[in-house]
């Protein structure tokens, strides 16, 4: 069960990170390549609301001139002038690793970059407690309610114990936004078992079994589900699917990074959804922008990611 206050919407996630006028402290970010105009605008806004605090790492002289050509003043803030992509992922893992930064955010580095250097086991972060995988946070364009989805930028084919771990991160995720018991669709094109033409709703299935024996604690799985019966209740009525799942789901499994990856982007796209989105299974919360990201889904990661390394 979940110790924390439900969170219900993005407003409550900024308000849950936002630190008060009483201290000076704020949560450090480490920007590893910082010259990039929408993560500039994103860190800048995450300081001015008194989320985060940003370290700027990488090319300081075109840093400088995308902040001047913006308006941006980065002037308070620290800055670590490194050559290439390399050593500016080393940096911001240094910082992580010394207390110096709370969490990590991608600018101009490549995902496989700045993921190695973290996996990277005599400099990275020590100790990962699972795989990675990337989460998204968002509110339901259906009716309102905060979901998670997961993984559409990670696990590119993940097997069943992958799918596991990808789990139990989200499951994770969803406790520390105060969701008290999550419910969890395990994704696929139909409700029934379908092998080997669909492995996913085998998949499914296992997963669901899994979680009635324990596996997964204080928590509702069912799988294999289609997406419509995991998100309306309206469809689930219609089908005649009954389940406390089933148009209530809280989390959305995907099976794939293909679908995953399809998934996250018709909800920015079509929908217009902003993503909180973050890379977890380490000690360290990653931001991990997609070039397609808006500034709001780049802030709004920035506030997750904080909230998820305060309650660490």
């Amino acid at each position: 069960m979940s110790q924390y206050d439900p969170i219900h919407n993005l407003d409550d996630l900024i308000r849950a990170v936002t630190i008060g006028p009483e201290t000076d402290v704020l949560p450090k970010v480490a920007i590893a390549r910082s010259a990039e105009g929408h993560v500039l605008r994103a860190a800048l806004e995450a300081f001015e609301r008194r989320v985060a605090e940003p370290i700027m790492i990488g090319d300081m002289a075109e840093t400088q001139r995308i902040a001047d050509e913006q308006g941006l003043d980065i002037s308070p803030f620290e800055s670590i002038d490194t050559p290439n992509d390399e050593s500016a992922v080393n940096e911001a893992v240094r910082l992580f690793r010394e207390g110096k930064a709370q969490f990590i955010m991608k600018g101009l580095v490549s995902t496989a970059t700045l993921l190695k250097a973290v996996l990277n086991k005599e400099t990275g972060v020590p100790n990962p407690s699972r795989i990675l995988s990337h989460v998204s946070v968002f509110i339901s364009p259906v009716d309102g309610r905060i979901m998670i989805m997961t993984d559409p930028g990670v696990n590119i084919a993940p097997s069943l114990q992958r799918k596991v771990d990808i789990l139990k991160n989200a499951l994770d995720v969803a406790r520390k936004i105060g969701i008290q018991k999550p419910k969890v669709a395990v994704l696929a094109a139909t409700e029934k078992i379908n092998y080997p033409a669909m492995p996913a709703t085998l998949d499914g299935d296992i997963l669901t079994k899994m979680s009635a024996q324990g596996e997964f604690g204080d928590a509702e799985v069912l799988g294999p589900l289609s997406l419509d019966l995991a998100v309306s209740r309206e469809v689930a009525a219609r089908k005649k699917f009954e389940s406390p799942v089933a148009g209530c789901a809280d989390i959305l499994l995907t099976p794939n990074i293909e679908a995953g990856n399809i998934l996250y982007k018709a909800l920015t796209t079509l929908s217009g959804c902003t993503m909180a989105a973050v890379v977890v299974g380490s000690q360290v919360p990653i931001v991990v922008p997609s070039r397609g990201d808006s500034d709001d889904s780049k802030f709004h990661s920035i506030a997750l990611a904080s909230l998820l390394a305060q309650r660490s």
